[in-house]
């Protein structure tokens, strides 16, 4: 398998394995137990660093897709080269920094990580046209 595919794969174990970081913070909270077995009619009242990572979730499974495709059709295309591989691996390693940075309130690194992230996708992209 090519590193933009393990990388592919890295990115959405990361995704699939976010909801256990806020999955905890809800857990920790007073009622979190009951609220986490009920059918969640009313809001648990959670610290901000757990509503950041529920919002750093649903950012990348709105940044997951395009990744995915991206890599998927390199692959397919036989595209892919130490620059998507690059490319893939940067993206991985952006996502990880920013959900770091958003757990963490760091505003500014967020923003960067998450561009940096997209720099690497871009990198990706730029070999389905050369």
């Amino acid at each position: 398998m090519t590193t933009d595919l393990w990388m592919l794969v890295a990115t959405a174990m990361l995704c699939l394995g976010m909801p256990f970081v806020y999955g905890a913070g809800r857990f920790l909270q007073r009622g979190g137990i009951a609220w986490s077995a009920g059918n969640r009619e009313r809001d648990l009242a959670v610290p901000r660093w757990v509503k950041r990572a529920e919002q750093s979730h649903r950012n990348m499974i709105e940044n997951i897709a395009p990744f995915a495709i991206l890599v998927l059709v390199a692959h397919v295309a036989g595209k892919s080269n130490a620059s998507t591989a690059i490319g893939a691996t940067i993206f991985f390693w952006g996502r990880v920094a920013h959900l770091v940075a958003y757990v963490a309130g760091i505003v500014y690194l967020r923003t960067l990580a998450w561009f940096v992230a997209w720099i690497g996708g871009g990198m990706v992209m730029w070999q389905l046209f050369n």
